[in-house]
This record gives structure tokens, sequence and C-alpha cells, in this order.
């Protein structure tokens, strides 16, 4: 359960947009809408970097949204099936976005790969009268398809059930009323943060212990911080929450997420980490563990709920706020 392979897991599990938190199912949500049309030009990404494309087919399937995707310029063996996540508007801002990334991907030396299979690499020649591709197919990279999955695979994946304890889910729900419905915010830098939380777990928790038990309970404390970081900007903030996320970063460079937020968004987490933890390449026994380590853990939160889940953490948010969502 190292950083890396949290990071891997977290970059895998691709799900619908963190405004649509299915809080155990017990909040009332608005039906996931599709962000896509069918044929509508987009950006979609393919390992690091991104390639213009074209969404073929764009679909609702058990509430996720999921778009039938054709590159640009690439044979038709390259079409597949992927998340709302993958995929970016055809816009300026997100074009500008591709060219840092390219950018990116050179400085760090990672060059052209001599293709192995030339006619699987070359595009398809077009058709007569086919409209011709953005720029010469030789210009064009080789795609890294060793993470993609199957649509198959993925509709087959099974879900890693964690168990929110009822006192949770009724904080969940507070939570969920005071930013979506009501417009307040968690008030940020958190006076408790969540560092400051797995400490005082980790003190509780393994105050008698020595050795082996401590230092997995410690791994795993540490995996599950650097999954918050990871997936906190992009998976647990409502909407109205997104200006607060980019004054914090400015405001504090060099610090992690993890430092500013509190038990509100930890615990926003653990609603989404079963499908996350599904990306990991862990066996059955490993799993369980890990999963009794989260258990123990959501039970010291239910135990310090009274001082961790206060309606005193939020304030309304002020005029100006609003004037930055505009």
């Amino acid at each position: 359960f190292s950083r890396r392979l949290c990071s891997q897991a977290a970059v895998r599990w691709e799900q619908a947009e963190p405004g649509h938190l299915q809080l155990c199912g017990i909040v009332p949500i608005m039906p996931p809408k599709l962000k896509f049309s069918d044929n509508e030009k987009v950006l979609c990404f393919h390992g690091p970097l991104l390639y213009e494309a074209k969404c073929l087919k764009a679909q609702m399937k058990d509430r996720v949204p999921k778009f039938f995707i054709h590159y640009n310029g690439w044979n038709k063996s390259w079409d597949e099936w992927v998340l709302e996540s993958r995929v970016l508007k055809f816009n300026d801002v997100n074009l500008q976005k591709q060219k840092e990334l390219q950018q990116q991907h050179q400085k760090h030396g990672k060059g052209r790969r001599k293709p192995t299979d030339r006619t699987a690499e070359r595009p398809e020649r077009p058709k007569r009268g086919a409209e011709p591709p953005h720029e010469p197919p030789r210009k064009r990279r080789r795609l890294d398809t060793s993470h993609v999955e199957s649509e198959e695979a993925f509709s087959s994946r099974i879900e890693i059930k964690v168990r929110i304890p009822d006192e949770l889910k009724h904080s969940l729900i507070n939570d969920w009323d005071l930013v979506a419905r009501q417009k307040q915010l968690v008030q940020l830098p958190h006076t408790t943060s969540i560092e400051t939380i797995f400490d005082e777990y980790m003190k509780s928790k393994y105050r008698s212990s020595a050795g082996s038990e401590k230092d997995t309970g410690s791994e795993i404390c540490q995996g599950l911080r650097e999954y918050f970081n990871v997936l906190l900007g992009t998976q647990l903030l409502y909407k109205f929450e997104r200006p607060q996320y980019a004054e914090l970063i400015q405001q504090h460079p060099g610090k992690s997420m993890a430092e500013l937020y509190g038990a509100e968004h930890l615990l926003r987490m653990f609603v989404k980490l079963g499908s996350v933890l599904a990306y990991t390449p862990l066996d059955g026994d490993s799993m369980s563990m890990l999963l009794s380590h989260v258990h123990n853990f959501l039970r010291f939160l239910v135990k310090r709920s009274p001082s961790l889940f206060s309606p005193d953490c939020y304030h309304p948010a002020p005029p100006e706020y609003y004037r930055k969502m505009a």
C-alpha cells in the first residue's frame, strides 16, 4: 500500500463528476448528464498526453457517463470506450493544456519510440472526400494502451465495499446540505487538519504497539493521505467549493491538501474509496487487511465525530465569493 501504488490506483480510477457525490445512496442527487454529445469534437487523454478526437457515441450506463472515442487520424482499432474524466471540451484553454503536456513530455526526454508494428501504428488512409487529419500522420506519436481497459473489463470489475457507519452517514448528509443547498463553506485552513487526525489516530490505536503492526498502520495512514491528496481536486469537491480550492493552492504553495482540509472532506473520500481500491493489484488477504484498517479508522471517526463534524466549522460564503464564481 505504498504511495506510488496509491497514485497509480487513483489515476486509473475514473468515475463521474464529484459534484454528483452519491453519499451512500441517502443524499438526494440529480441524475448525471452527458457532457459530450454524439459526433462532438473533443480532446481525450491517452496516457499522459491529450489527443484530438471525436466522440462517436455517448451513453449513460449504471449512472456512469461513457463515451466511444475515435482519435483523429488513427486507425479505427484505436477506438475505445472511456469515462468522462478522460475527455475535455475542444476549446482554447484545453488546447493550451494539450500543448503544455506535450512540452512537459518532451522535457523529460521521452522521445518517439521506434514502432514494432508499422501497420498497426500507421493511421488509415483517408477516404476520397474525407476531411484530412489536423496534422500530418508522420507527426503522430504512438499511443500507449498498456493501461487501457476494454468496456467489458471495466463493466465486470467488482467494486470493493467500504462500510460507512450510520453516524457518519448523517455527517455526510449534513455536509451536503450545508455546502450544496445552503451555500456555506468549511473554514480553511482547517483548525484540525487531516494530518492531525491521522496522527491522533496513530497515537490512540497504536499507543502500546510496536514493530510490524505499528509500521503497517503507519503505512496505511500514509497511503490514505496520498489518496486524499490525489483525489481531492477532481473527485471530492462540490462545484461551489472550487474557487475556495483554487485560492488555497495560491495562498499555501508547497502545502499538501491533507494539511489544509479536515474531516468533512476526508469523510467524502471514504464514500469513493471502494471504487478506487478496485484498481489496486492487491490479493484477497491484503485487501481484507487493508479494509480492516479502514473500518478501524472509521470507528475512530465515529468516536471523535462530535468534535470533528460540527456545523460551527462552516460559514456563509461572502458576497465577493459569488462574484468569483460568475
